[in-house]
């Protein structure tokens, strides 16, 4: 079906008419935004044919399977579409106000759809090697925007981000050449039936290798360097861009490889994921207290809730797949809901700095209940969206037996109500350190706040009337699985 491939398509001839369109930047914003919107229009229909007839698939110049290049669009792939298609939208109408937009140059906005395109490319391929190719796309163009104003801190974090995941990318060609040398296949369901005819002393390792490449993607310990060094120097729409997309690209890959292709997952290989799962959910949250950037605070705080993902795939189970997908889902709305907030709170109060910032709540109670409902959610305070994420994580390890594990994400998630109370206190309730502040004259917030309140909207659906997505997840896990939903 055509429309399996329409998610990669509309944003790269997007990119391609706005990169047409440098000349006249009023004409690229319009494209943009309509390529975004037509994403997103896309997206939600083919979420309707997937609820209707099951996972749909293409291959490429229709070659005998495992030949061909193949893209499938089961529930996991297409939420996470869905949600690019989103955050796209979300974040060209962004740049329409002046809270902290990405200052405007010819190679923004094809940047932007490019990003969207290869993390839709990774969502939905069904072939290793086509998703290492989508995984560089979407490399390459998030280099493009990270040195975007050439400025030495900018370019200092482009080196950091490139240096970090160029190690992933080493990684993951070497695991996949191994693999193929082992089993002679790169389509995901002939790799996994292939593997399974093999030496498992053999596979492990390579298997084990495939999971390094990912895990340095997804951001996990203690390849999470390049996270928090590199999001902070972003302007606040491309920031949550980048929350929302990047490491759940990783963390795709990860559900997939586990749950679906060497299935049932190897316990050794489950047991290690477990156990970073901790140590990123601890590291994380910890990096998190420390800072006092709204930036560094929430990019740690990505860290640590990868953690939690990565602990819900190591349970290696239908539920624990579900949780990982649901709370996949769950953060990259509310995380990116945040970073949009904290580039509101720059706009009213001047500053980035906790501790040069305040009075907000009486100046701007709106975006006070904004913040709370998302700071809320990202801790895991019922009934919002973060709770149920976290009630099948714990719920799950703790059927499994692994107290420790549901223990541990327990406590960070009382660490993260530290760090949000941090922010909500010092952005809101103290008075503002400069006795002479006042709110910026005439600022140009309606897009801003249109896009904030979506996220706020759809964030709530999901916490308040869950059982939707909650069917929903369970059905994607038990597909990847081979189960019967």
């Amino acid at each position: 079906m055509n429309l399996v491939v329409a998610p990669l398509l509309i944003p790269l001839a997007t990119a391609f008419l706005c990169a047409l369109a440098q000349p006249s930047p009023r004409l690229q914003r319009v494209l943009s935004l309509g390529g975004a919107l037509t994403l997103l229009i896309c997206a939600t229909v083919l979420l309707q044919q997937v609820l209707i007839h099951g996972a749909v698939s293409m291959t490429a110049g229709n070659w005998p399977q495992p030949f061909g290049i193949q893209f499938t669009a089961d529930r996991l792939g297409v939420a996470l579409v869905l949600v690019a298609a989103l955050m796209v939208t979300i974040a060209v109408l962004w740049q329409e106000s002046d809270v902290d937009a990405a200052p405007s140059s010819p190679a923004l906005h094809p940047l932007l759809h490019g990003l969207v395109a290869g993390a839709n490319g990774a969502f939905l391929t069904a072939d290793l090697f086509n998703l290492y190719v989508w995984f560089e796309v979407a490399l390459i163009c998030s280099l493009g925007l990270l040195a975007q104003g050439g400025a030495l801190r900018q370019l200092d974090a482009t080196l950091k981000y490139f240096a970090l995941n160029l190690v992933g990318t080493l990684l993951l060609l070497t695991a996949i050449a191994l693999l193929y040398a082992a089993t002679g296949h790169l389509n995901l369901v002939a790799l996994g039936d292939a593997a399974a005819r093999q030496d498992p002393a053999i596979m492990l390792p390579l298997i084990g290798l495939l999971l390094v490449a990912f895990l340095v993607k997804a951001a996990a310990f203690p390849f999470f360097a390049w996270l928090p060094a590199s999001y902070h120097t972003l302007p606040g729409p491309v920031l949550a861009l980048f929350s929302a997309l990047l490491s759940k690209i990783g963390i795709c890959a990860l559900i997939r490889i586990l749950a679906g292709v060497f299935q049932p997952g190897q316990a050794l290989l489950c047991d290690l994921l477990g156990w970073i799962a901790l140590l990123s959910m601890v590291t994380g949250v910890l990096g998190a207290a420390y800072h006092w950037d709204m930036r560094r605070i929430l990019a740690f705080h990505s860290v640590s809730q990868v953690g939690y993902m990565l602990l819900a795939i190591a349970l290696a189970s239908r539920a624990g797949d579900a949780a990982a997908i649901f709370f996949a889902l769950h953060h990259s709305l509310v995380k990116a809901g945040l970073f949009l907030t904290a580039a509101m709170i720059f706009r009213h109060a001047g500053h980035y700095d906790l501790r040069r910032v305040g009075g907000l709540y009486a100046a701007r109670p709106g975006l006070a209940a904004m913040f709370l409902l998302l700071a809320l959610s990202l801790v895991g305070i019922p009934p919002l969206s973060g709770f149920w994420g976290k009630y099948l994580i714990v719920r799950e390890s703790l059927l499994q037996g692994e107290y420790l594990w549901a223990v541990t994400a327990l406590g960070v998630g009382a660490l993260t109500l530290y760090s949000m109370m941090k922010i909500w206190f010092e952005a809101f309730w103290k008075p503002h350190p400069d006795k002479s502040w006042q709110l910026p004259a005439r600022p140009r917030l309606k897009p801003a706040y249109i896009g904030l309140g979506a996220l706020v909207l759809v964030t709530l659906w999901m916490g308040l009337y869950p059982e939707p997505i909650l069917g929903f997840v369970i059905d994607a896990a038990a597909m990847l699985r081979g189960e019967t939903p």
